[in-house]
């Protein structure tokens, strides 16, 4: 996954991917009160030697009041729910407030500024971990629970947040296009929002963003959704207008090529038991040796998409 990671990363470097993150996914009040444009990533000297070594992590600050509000963004993608999450946040926050005391970046009070810590899951299951550190702890009484520890970190898990039924078709925002694109229901919906990606990128030129989701179209999404053949064309574009037209004028053709590579598979390894079981032998192969996402692999087997899905949760177990 150290692609989709290091994809992430090059995503959220950007002030407007920050800042629609806030806008559109913290729905509290005191996002309200934030200098937007005063958004900047955490310096080097703000970071520690243990907080660069995590790749998928970034840390941003931004201007609220007198102060500065420090947004710890996590990015996860490891298959698994990490169940110690709480602990790891908690870890994380801790060393973040120890550089932050080395370099003196007291608010106007003397105290240390508030971080905000999100993190952001792009898994095919539910998050079902803890979101406090104090909820992992064993509950006790007597005085002794006032030592209880309590970090609690903000979860945007990206499939529960795009499968919820108030959420918003269409929204001039373009991480909600990202979590559309990362979760699309289908090839015409995929196609909508990348439609209207492109064109706010465009009219904002954005070129830099531009550059950095043509990457993750090409280096993750298409990689994950398109036939071998297709998206090694794509590799060779360099323009977002140029992927996205492709991307028309070719998506058409791919159920049928996932048909065909489906059973490919299957004919690879002699599956001659019976159809249903020779659909279900070539899914589980295709979740084991490729980056077909559950879509693709349903629509190349003609499962339904929720055995696929299950299939999966099996595999990573």
């Amino acid at each position: 996954m150290a692609g989709h990671d290091n994809s992430y990363k090059l995503l959220f470097s950007h002030q407007r991917m920050v800042r629609d993150l806030l806008t559109g996914f913290v729905h509290e009040k005191w996002v309200e009160e934030l200098d937007l444009d005063s958004l900047e990533k955490a310096s080097g000297s703000y970071v520690t030697d243990e907080l660069r070594d995590r790749e998928s992590d970034i840390v941003w600050r931004v201007r609220w009041g007198d102060t500065w509000l420090y947004v710890y963004l996590l990015i996860e993608f490891q298959s698994r729910v990490d169940r110690y999450m709480p602990v790891r946040i908690m870890s994380y926050v801790g060393l973040l407030y120890q550089d932050l005391i080395r370099q003196k970046a007291f608010t106007p009070s003397g105290k240390l500024p508030p971080v905000l810590p999100i993190v952001l899951y792009n898994g095919e299951r539910r998050w079902n971990a803890a979101q406090n550190v104090a909820e992992m702890v064993e509950s006790v009484s007597g005085g002794l629970e006032k030592y209880c520890p309590a970090v609690r970190y903000l979860l945007l898990d990206e499939k529960a947040i795009v499968n919820d039924p108030d959420w918003p078709d269409e929204t001039r925002n373009v991480v909600a296009a990202l979590f559309n694109l990362e979760h699309y229901r289908g090839i015409d919906e995929a196609l909508n929002v990348l439609g209207h990606l492109v064109e706010w990128l465009y009219a904002d030129q954005q070129e830099e963003l531009r550059n950095a989701f043509t990457s993750w179209l090409k280096q993750v999404w298409a990689r994950r959704q398109a036939p071998k053949e297709q998206w090694q064309e794509l590799k060779r574009l360099e323009d977002l207008r140029e992927v996205y037209t492709m991307l028309q004028e070719r998506t058409g053709q791919w159920p049928q090529r996932w048909k065909q590579e489906g059973r490919e598979e299957g004919r690879e390894e002699g599956l001659e038991e019976g159809r249903e079981k020779a659909l279900r032998s070539t899914a589980r192969k295709l979740i084991q040796t490729t980056d077909l996402s559950d879509r693709a692999i349903a629509d190349a087997t003609g499962l339904p998409l929720g055995e696929v899905e299950a299939m999966r949760d099996e595999a990573q177990h």
